[in-house]
């Protein structure tokens, strides 16, 4: 029999992950965070939009334990070379990694308790989730095969294991360091102390460790079983049998004394309890930037789980003394944190706004630390495509994070604007020369098909463009800032009258053909989508791509033909769940239903915009899966801002769409100025928008007027 305690945690989970704890039950913010939600798989054709010949991309999240945008993610492995490392489906546990982001890599320095003999192609234990729990900063899952409940926290740089054994006989702890998401090129491990063990694994920058043990070590030896071997700490029975087994780990990319220090200076004379209190406390302060009233408890739960889904990346590099590795390889220390790049493509479009709006001195750190890379390498980070940081450079500063050096930030986004080189925009010369770059001749193109994605690459680029433009004109470059706005118009360049979509162009400038927009492609004329999902991106120009079609009518039967055409059945990774052709499992085509607003129609996009908030994000038979992959936060951030009732429709501007939001109220803490909004009313339709009393024309706020702590008004019918 088990003991008391993991009976209780499988009542926990049973009524966590099914989101059914009552409204009264929860006394706190991080009460309404459910971590399982976008850990799960969608199956059903139904839903996928497909019959799945294998596994669809979920969400790829993870439920295992992490601070916001923290070094460490504390988290179950039960699939290796998954994308968190976690799928909800899975059956065993492998180990427990310390890094996780949900994009197939990752998955540092796995570690876990085991008992008895050791076998390295199967020490791996079942489960169940009725006995797996998880909360902001806290997992918990009983090892099935060794009797042991295990438990981890984190802070942090830091991880905390706590090992509760049915028969405290025996104990162990296995590191399987030839193992991650990525190719180990590189591992150690050896004791340092009676109770304290240290090493390495390297992937890419090596990723240093220092553990200590509650328990008094043996021996750090290894087990092999022809080409597997695992690592093994062995422990004398110095303790009662009854106490549990635990161990502090100290991460730095850095160096094992650094890994030393950080353990040092954050948790190695804390208690198991005080740490993960003081994680819950850490996320209910950041949780609290936005409080919501009305709606439903559902709605509430996914609110807060998105929310807290979308601050836990990009992550912490440096040490807590300041050091980090830069882009070269050179240990420094420039006095601010280092942070792992975003995933530029995915979440420019509204997570890193979001960001500097909850957590203004992150989102600063981010930006220092983009720059200071750009400043070794000549180029601003880019990620798939375009250079999306000047989106999130320009659209950060212009709402007024300003603690940063602006000059140096804007000289390398123009190197990515105009200058051709490894690490910056593929394909610019030919984007600059031409105005559009051209696709490849490929006969019979396959969904796999390698190509330039040239039409994705134009359109994004010369949002780009725009968004450093922006920039150039707050700094006062005129002429750079006329020279990029010659170039905003580009994605002009490849739309097709004939059928009225954006349309790939060979270099002889004739359009290519055969031509269906029905089928997508990962890299060829387009991004990840097809034609019908690619069209609608012009954030900077909604009114210029709307005219481009001979009426506002034939543009509304156009956009309405997107969300009405039905999914012909490819299954794609990345391509999952369909209004239509609009697939809101990936991101190419998340800002297509509000073009509405720009031709009167504000109630079509309400009526898409709660149909996507109310079903493609608690979806399946345990109601815990999204429509597709979190990409680091993008998709959680999408619920986040629509919710409220704001999004960042063109990230780069300092504005926002009003939607109607999901809330009755909503109080907003923004840099110390709280501002709220009010819901009247039930309908799509917005019939007024009021702030501070004083009407507002159109559906566009600016960030400075959220900046006065007014009442912002939204009345529906």
């Amino acid at each position: 029999m088990m003991n008391k305690k993991p009976f209780y945690f499988l009542a926990v989970c049973m009524l966590s992950a099914a989101g059914i704890l009552s409204a009264q039950s929860r006394t706190t913010l991080t009460d309404w965070v459910n971590p399982f939600i976008g850990t799960t798989t969608l199956w059903d054709s139904a839903d996928l939009g497909y019959k799945p010949t294998r596994r669809a991309w979920g969400a790829e999240a993870y439920p295992g334990a992490s601070l916001p945008n923290s070094m460490v993610q504390v988290t179950p492995v039960t699939m290796w070379r998954s994308g968190s490392g976690y799928q909800y489906e899975d059956t065993v546990v492998y180990a427990f990694a310390h890094t996780s982001k949900g994009h197939w890599n990752l998955c540092y320095v796995p570690m876990i308790a085991v008992s008895g003999d050791v076998d390295p192609k199967h020490y791996y234990s079942s489960y169940s989730h009725q006995n797996e729990s998880a909360r902001p900063g806290y997992y918990q899952a009983y090892l099935e095969k060794y009797g042991i409940n295990a438990e981890v926290t984190s802070t942090l740089r830091c991880a905390f294991h706590k090992y509760t054994y049915k028969d405290g006989r025996n104990k162990k702890l296995l590191a399987d360091l030839a193992r991650s998401n990525e190719r180990v090129r590189e591992w150690d491990i050896k004791k340092s102390g009676d109770h304290s063990f240290q090493g390495f694994q390297k992937t890419g920058s090596p990723f240093y460790f220092y553990a200590v043990t509650n328990h008094k070590i043996k021996k750090v030896g290894s087990v092999k079983d022809g080409e597997s071997e695992v690592s093994v700490v062995d422990f004398f029975d110095n303790k009662k049998v009854s106490d549990p087994l635990e161990m502090k780990v100290g991460f730095s990319y850095v160096s094992v004394e650094n890994a030393k220090e950080n353990l040092e200076r954050e948790m190695l004379t804390k208690s198991f309890n005080e740490v993960r209190s003081a994680a819950d406390k850490t996320w209910e302060h950041l949780l609290s930037k936005i409080q919501v009233s009305g709606g439903t408890p559902d709605h509430r739960e996914t609110f807060y789980s998105t929310l807290y889904r979308s601050f836990l990346w990009p992550i912490l590099l440096s040490d807590a003394n300041g050091a980090f590795r830069d882009a070269s390889g050179k240990i420094v220390n420039k006095g601010f944190k280092y942070y792992s790049n975003p995933s530029f493509w995915d979440d420019y479009r509204n997570k890193l706004i979001l960001l500097g709006m909850i957590s203004p001195d992150v989102a600063t750190d981010v930006i220092r630390s983009i720059t200071d890379r750009g400043a070794i390498t000549g180029f601003m980070p880019t990620f798939f495509h375009g250079d999306h940081a000047s989106t999130f450079i320009a659209g950060s500063y212009l709402r007024g994070l300003k603690d940063f050096d602006v000059k140096k930030s804007y000289q390398i986004l123009l190197n990515n604007a105009f200058v051709e080189g490894k690490g910056g925009r593929p394909h610019l010369k030919e984007y600059m020369e031409r105005g559009w770059i051209s696709e490849m001749d490929v006969e019979n193109p396959k969904l796999e098909t390698v190509a330039k994605a040239a039409v994705t690459k134009t359109q994004e680029y010369s949002y780009d463009d725009y968004a450093t433009a922006l920039l150039a004109r707050a700094l006062g470059d005129q002429a750079n800032y006329e020279k990029l706005m010659k170039r905003v118009d580009n994605y002009k360049n490849l739309f097709d009258p004939e059928t009225q979509l954006m349309r790939g162009r060979l270099a002889n400038g004739q359009w290519i053909t055969p031509f269906d927009p029905q089928q997508p492609y990962f890299e060829y004329m387009y991004r990840e989508a097809n034609g019908w999902q690619s069209t609608f991106f012009a954030p900077h120009d909604p009114k210029g791509f709307i005219a481009l079609y001979p009426s506002e009518k034939a543009f509304e039967k156009k956009l309405d033909s997107l969300f009405t055409i039905p999914w012909k059945g490819y299954e794609a990774h990345n391509l999952t769940t369909f209004i239509g052709q609009y697939c809101h499992g990936n991101q190419p085509g998340h800002s297509s239903p509000y073009l509405y607003y720009f031709i009167g129609k504000q109630e079509k996009a309400q009526h898409l915009l709660n149909k996507i908030l109310n079903d493609y994000y608690r979806m399946g038979p345990e109601r815990l899966a999204y429509a597709g992959m979190d990409d680091a936060g993008e998709m959680s951030s999408w619920f986040t801002l629509n919710a409220l009732g704001l999004y960042t429709y063109s990230p780069a501007d300092p504005e926002y769409l009003i939607t109607v939001p999901l809330f009755d109220k909503v109080e907003f803490d923004l840099h110390g100025t709280k501002f709220s909004i009010l819901k009247r009313g039930n309908g799509e339709r917005i019939k007024s928008i009021t702030y501070g009393g004083e009407k507002i024309n159109g559906y566009m706020i600016q960030h400075q007027q959220l900046q006065q702590g007014k009442e912002l008004v939204i009345t529906t019918d």
